[in-house]
């Protein structure tokens, strides 16, 4: 393995690598590279923990909806999860488990939240600076910031007019007592379903202001018995047979994405689950979508919808007009007294920097483009030496992220070898195989369900456009990425002395 000197900078550390986020890709990209003996990198992480998502949502009831054996590295599996979806703690837990073990605590530089870097086409260098004040200097430079940490507060008149506690759900307050209050929860996605349940029997009058209602199927979450636990640890091929499993499962479930029609299975359990939970014939039409299933994020549970049938809860299926100081007010002007404002509304995942301003080869700051769009996820041209994970189009609605982000984790590490190989100093993708890659998944993406389901969600941008998912099924991207095309990619020598 050949690497370029590191090129020391007055007053300014430097390092061959610099990993931005300690969430499961970042720990993963560290990882990675501490298996292949690239251990001059540093991981920039805003907060004082790893974790990303799992450290930020901790709310009550937070969990996976992806079950456990495969919401894990695949090199590193778990035979003590709990359960089959297992909860936030384990999970981070787990994360913390991973960096430990591999040795990656050592690179990570906490309370460090990138807000700039600026590619220095002369030098061949990322110039990088934090909130902090500390400035560094990498050839390479990978985001692993992730888009499920960035809370997405709704834009609602008034919302800064209320004067009592509010908080997202992302940054839940646990010093406020719910206990006998009157609470207001704005929103009905994913992280509602599970804190709902959770503050229901405790709070005086829950207000849940829904604006559309999600397709929910039941959650097949069982604790794991310890023998089972026990025959993971002493035959770990029996896990792996587990999570293979699974993993198909959950492809098979990716046929209805593809191919709307076959979605007509899940609807029937759907309507069956709400039905049977829900006997009240006028909320079960409150809570009843209008929508194909899958054009929002389907979501798995057993408890929502019998908390939602409890006497001090209503469903208000007006959505919000505006928030006073002590109320809020749905769109057909009914006012509703609360103690507390709970927002479930979700995360800014259209934009996937988040605060980090990157600035690419001509000096143009990437968000002034307008569409953030990507090749394979991972790379954006003209802006050399850049590597996302789980950037652009490889989100999921059907399987495990992570195998989304070990699939780019190895396509980067083989990136890398190319360019030692070659000794190339910068790697940057092509401005047409962007082009192209992009069209084709657009073309698959508008007759899919998340474009075609007659819904508006946080998969689409304000022009409608998809910069989100994967079109499809995850081992057809698994198969795009095994093997880096180098023939989509320009690569410029070295200026600087190469080392064996």
């Amino acid at each position: 393995m050949t690497q370029a000197e590191p090129r020391p900078r007055a007053g300014t550390p430097h390092h061959e690598i610099v990993i931005v986020g300690s969430g499961f890709s970042g720990i993963g990209m560290g990882i990675a590279l501490r298996k292949a003996g690239r251990h001059d990198f540093i991981i920039l992480e805003r907060a004082d923990d790893v974790g990303g998502t799992w450290r930020e949502n901790h709310y009550p009831g937070a969990a996976c909806d992806v079950p456990s054996n495969m919401y894990s590295y695949s090199f590193e599996p778990n035979p003590d999860w709990s359960r089959t979806y297992s909860p936030q703690a384990e999970i981070l837990d787990y994360i913390r488990h991973c960096a430990t073990k591999y040795g990656v605590l050592p690179h990570l530089r906490f309370n460090s939240e990138l807000r700039e870097a600026r590619w220095n086409a002369d030098e061949q260098l990322w110039h990088l600076a934090t909130g902090g004040g500390d400035r560094y200097t990498c050839r390479f430079l990978v985001s692993a910031i992730g888009g499920l940490s960035r809370p997405a507060l709704p834009k609602v008149k008034g919302l800064e007019k209320f004067e009592g506690p509010m908080f997202h759900s992302a940054d839940w307050n646990h010093d406020v007592d719910l206990a006998g209050k009157r609470v207001a929860v704005i929103g009905t996605g994913a992280s509602a379903i599970q804190f709902v349940p959770q503050i229901a029997p405790k709070v005086g009058k829950l207000v849940l202001m829904q604006r559309t209602p999600p397709w929910i199927i039941p959650k097949l979450d069982v604790s794991i018995d310890e023998r089972v636990q026990g025959l993971f640890r002493k035959l770990p091929l029996a896990q792996r047979l587990a999570r293979n499993t699974v993993y198909w499962v959950s492809e098979t479930f990716g046929l209805g994405f593809v191919h709307p029609k076959l979605m007509a299975g899940v609807e029937a359990v759907a309507r069956n689950h709400l039905k049977s939970q829900v006997p009240d014939p006028v909320l079960r039409e409150k809570l009843t979508p209008n929508y194909a299933v899958g054009c929002k994020r389907v979501l798995f549970s057993n408890n929502y919808y019998p908390a939602l049938t409890r006497p001090n809860v209503e469903v208000v299926a007006a959505g919000v007009k505006e928030v006073k100081a002590h109320s809020i007010v749905d769109s057909q002007g009914r006012e509703h007294e609360v103690d507390v404002v709970i927002c479930g509304t979700g995360f800014d995942v259209q934009d996937p920097l988040g605060p980090l301003h990157v600035y690419d080869e001509d000096g143009r700051e990437l968000r002034e483009r307008g569409s953030m769009s990507g090749y394979l996820g991972i790379a954006v041209p003209k802006v050399p030496n850049l590597f996302f994970l789980l950037g652009p189009n490889s989100g999921l609605g059907h399987n495990s992220i992570i195998f989304m982000s070990e699939a780019q984790i190895g396509y980067i590490m083989k990136c890398l070898d190319e360019m030692d190989r070659q000794q190339a100093g910068v790697i940057e993708v092509s401005e047409r195989a962007a082009q192209e890659f992009n069209d084709d998944i657009q073309r698959q993406l508008k007759k899919m369900v998340w474009n075609a389901g007659g819904c508006s969600s946080w998969y689409l941008n304000e022009r409608g456009e998809n910069n989100t998912l994967w079109p499809g099924f995850t081992w057809k991207y698994w198969l795009k990425t095994r093997q880096p095309e180098f023939g989509h990619f320009v690569m410029a020598p070295a200026r600087v002395k190469q080392a064996s």
